[in-house]
């Protein structure tokens, strides 16, 4: 089968598309034949070595999955040959085929296409998991998103406002504010033009946010949080600006806030009877029509390189879908 390999650390222009041997699921996994790999940001930290984990070399990135079961291991009971699912993998989503485990893989609904699907479980998995499990976001408090035009971000947006927040969006640029917008946010922030601090402020007249979500780290964070309510919960679920902030402690003591990590993954895999409620929850509104990711571009297996160079240079709003023949 075709796959694209990370031989060696490096930039999405060091990954190559090889061919390697087929794969065969053991007890409790899935073989799925890959219709469509959705990428996330942290595949551009996993191929350069930086990510909390590191897969051993060589390896195959890509989590988020869709496709059709080619065959199940012993004791995989839900799913049978020939049925079209999505699922997660730690790794190897970018190739023809990938074992994914059971407890991961879900019978694809057939309202949902393999591009949406592929979009579908690590954004929305991860926004839920904050928003309801870490952040506890009640109907009538406000909502910060920090990133709020990535796959994560506007998700967050999106389950905010379902879930009876107000939601202010802070992004790069006025035109990935413009699609937060069109995702349900009351109100917005350019943070390369405003002081971030000091517009929470006055959005939340003095107040300061109930919860804040931030994707993105870096040089935003302390402002974001100097702007938090009394009793504020920060959401730490990633850092794509790639710098890792340093908060001090003084902060959460003075608000009495909390500052509360998000590891969606680990999640999903430890509790899986909760990340399955989850996941059901999610399908519902997908299916009702409350829950539509945004694709940016769909590119072929072979342009993987090009796709992940355009999420490094931060020009990707909603998700971008690699499609395998």
């Amino acid at each position: 089968m075709k796959a694209i390999r990370c031989n060696t650390y490096g930039p999405p222009s060091s990954l190559v598309l090889e061919e390697v041997a087929s794969l065969k699921p053991k007890a409790k996994e899935v073989l799925v034949a890959v219709k469509a790999c959705g990428l996330n940001f942290p595949d551009t930290l996993i191929i350069q070595g930086l990510y909390q984990f590191k897969p051993e070399l060589p390896f195959t990135p890509g989590s988020d999955v869709a496709g059709v079961v080619k065959e199940v291991g012993e004791g995989v009971t839900h799913l049978k040959v020939g049925q079209e699912v999505f699922g997660f993998v730690a790794h190897g989503g970018l190739a023809e085929e990938v074992v994914v485990p059971a407890n991961a893989c879900f019978p694809k609904p057939p309202q949902m296409d393999f591009p949406v699907a592929a979009s579908f479980l690590m954004a929305y998995g991860t926004s839920y998991h904050a928003l309801k499990d870490r952040g506890v976001l009640a109907e009538g408090e406000t909502l910060l998103v920090l990133g709020a035009s990535g796959g994560v971000g506007l998700a967050a947006v999106e389950l905010g406002k379902l879930m009876g927040a107000k939601v202010i969006a802070a992004a790069s640029t006025d035109e990935k504010l413009s699609l937060c917008k069109e995702y349900g946010a009351d109100v917005t922030i350019n943070y390369t033009k405003k002081d971030l601090k000091a517009t929470i402020k006055e959005l939340t007249e003095g107040k300061g946010v109930d919860v804040i979500y931030d994707p993105v780290g870096g040089t935003y964070s302390e402002a974001a949080f100097r702007g938090i309510a009394r009793n504020g919960r920060y959401l730490v679920v990633g850092f794509a600006a790639g710098d890792i902030p340093k908060i001090p402690l003084n902060l959460p003591l003075l608000k009495e806030a909390a500052i509360v990590g998000v590891f969606w993954g680990a999640f999903a895999m430890k509790n899986t009877k909760a990340n399955m409620e989850n996941t059901m929850t999610l399908m519902k509104w997908h299916a009702e029509g409350k829950l539509k990711p945004h694709i940016h571009a769909i590119y072929n297996l072979e342009d993987t390189s090009k796709a992940l160079e355009e999420m490094t240079n931060r020009k990707v709003r909603g998700k971008l879908i690699v499609k395998v023949d």
